[in-house]
């Protein structure tokens, strides 16, 4: 159990939580009861589902700030899945004299942030003319109320929210429109609606332009803008979706003849001549996180428990995917006084370096040096399809696996070798 999941335990244990919001419907707690256990700023964000505390988790409950130091804990639909972004790659640039902002270099939402406002990617995606930043920053959300689902029972709920915290990543204000962008460096399944719903609410009363709500994710040199919209602004759950799209400000054009050069390259197999590496053999389909991952530990060295706490992954995903990079020498794993703790590889920092173009290439590399991916791969572009289940179960029997026994446990390895080959065809853009 992790330091948030032992503190809520107590806390649900000590006011009696769960039967209180069977009674009631809902729960208020404050910072103050809160704060008897932890912090309570660490038990109260959670950015995805998956990382609410396992007592939220099994029992469908969420909880929401009404006022600054107070939350409402019930069986709320706070979430919403973000939808598939499969749109071609908007190309843009950043100004030529611009020395100081990095398109290799950019690890954190803020830097993320400054290169779309530069490179005009805000403004395509906007529409708007004349965008200037405008308000950023922690705030007050001011009063306002709205209504939510109850996932458990049918029936609505109404919230007044007075004074709550807010923040904002980033504004921009045009001549037609305020836009209020929550930025992200991590690729998850959903988000938690409040996160664009309350700075919305809040700014709706303070201006009257039209305000548009956008998600932006920062990864691996793709920006990925979503516009949201509430038909109903005063219903929390009338969130839908008005526009996508994918932006980058470098060269993304890879061909057929690259990926063929390096899969017939005479020292494909040269990491790995004679055996695969003594890690468990993938179990990660989307390959996009594991470069994630990648990304998230650049900063910083981190502890299972930081990568799990940090990134939208359970534990058990963690392990997964952290695996995943190691089998690729992308990342190294310490153990000091009985703490798990991973760190990027020399070969994964100079990866990361690169250009997107390269950095694409190099990843290539990695995983078609393992004799599997490289021989299933070849099959594809012998037959234009992938082969089936059966026949990349018989490549991967033949490659001596690590660890690799029952049956079952191949055909789920087997979705992870068609989850990386399927990245690296959708690379091919010519």
């Amino acid at each position: 159990m992790t330091k948030n999941d032992e503190a809520w335990e107590k806390l649900f244990r000590e006011h009696e939580i769960l039967s209180r919001v069977e009674r009631d419907g809902f729960f208020e707690i404050s910072a103050t009861q809160i704060k008897k256990f932890r912090e309570p700023r660490l038990m109260t964000k959670f950015d995805h589902k998956i990382n609410l505390p396992e007592k939220f988790l099994s029992n469908d409950l969420s909880i929401l700030p009404i006022t600054r130091g107070d939350y409402v804990i019930a069986h709320f639909d706070t979430w919403h899945n973000f939808e598939p972004n499969e749109s071609q790659i908007v190309q843009a640039s950043l100004p030529e004299h611009l020395q100081s902002l990095d398109s290799r270099d950019i690890f954190s939402e803020a830097v993320a942030l400054n290169c779309a406002f530069a490179s005009g990617i805000i403004a395509d995606f906007t529409g708007d003319e004349k965008i200037f930043p405008a308000v950023s920053g922690r705030m007050s959300s001011g009063s306002f109320k709205f209504k939510i689902n109850d996932t458990r029972r049918n029936r609505r709920y109404v919230l007044n929210v007075n004074n709550a915290q807010i923040e904002i990543d980033a504004a921009f204000e045009g001549i037609n429109f305020l836009t209020l962008i929550e930025a992200k460096r991590d690729l998850s399944d959903d988000f938690l609606v409040r996160q664009i719903y309350y700075p919305y609410r809040t700014w709706q009363g303070k201006v009257t332009k039209p305000i548009k709500p956008i998600f932006l994710v920062y990864s691996n040199g793709i920006f990925y803008l979503r516009e949201y919209a509430f038909d109903e602004p005063d219903d929390y759950n009338s969130i839908r979706l008005v526009r996508r799209k994918k932006y980058s400000v470098e060269c993304t054009k890879i061909t057929l003849d690259d990926v063929k050069e390096i899969l017939f390259r005479q020292d494909l197999f040269s990491m790995f001549p004679n055996a695969e590496p003594p890690i468990p053999f993938p179990q990660a389909d989307k390959f996009e996180r594991v470069i994630n991952i990648c990304e998230l530990l650049n900063e910083k060295i981190l502890s299972k428990t930081d990568v799990t706490a940090e990134y939208a992954f359970d534990a058990r995903q963690t392990n997964y995917y952290v695996d995943a990079a190691r089998y690729l020498g992308l990342v190294e794993k310490f153990s000091s006084n009985g703490t798990v703790t991973y760190a990027l590889s020399n070969l994964g920092r100079k990866i990361l370096r690169r250009g997107f173009r390269e950095r694409q290439l190099s990843y290539c590399r990695c995983i078609l040096s393992h004799r599997v991916f490289a021989e299933t791969f070849k099959i594809f572009l012998e037959h234009g399809q992938m082969p089936s289940d059966a026949t990349i179960i018989r490549l991967m029997k033949n490659s001596a696996l690590y660890k690799i026994n029952s049956d079952s446990t191949f055909a789920r390895r087997a979705s992870t070798i068609k989850g990386w080959l399927n990245w690296i065809i959708g690379l091919i853009n010519e």
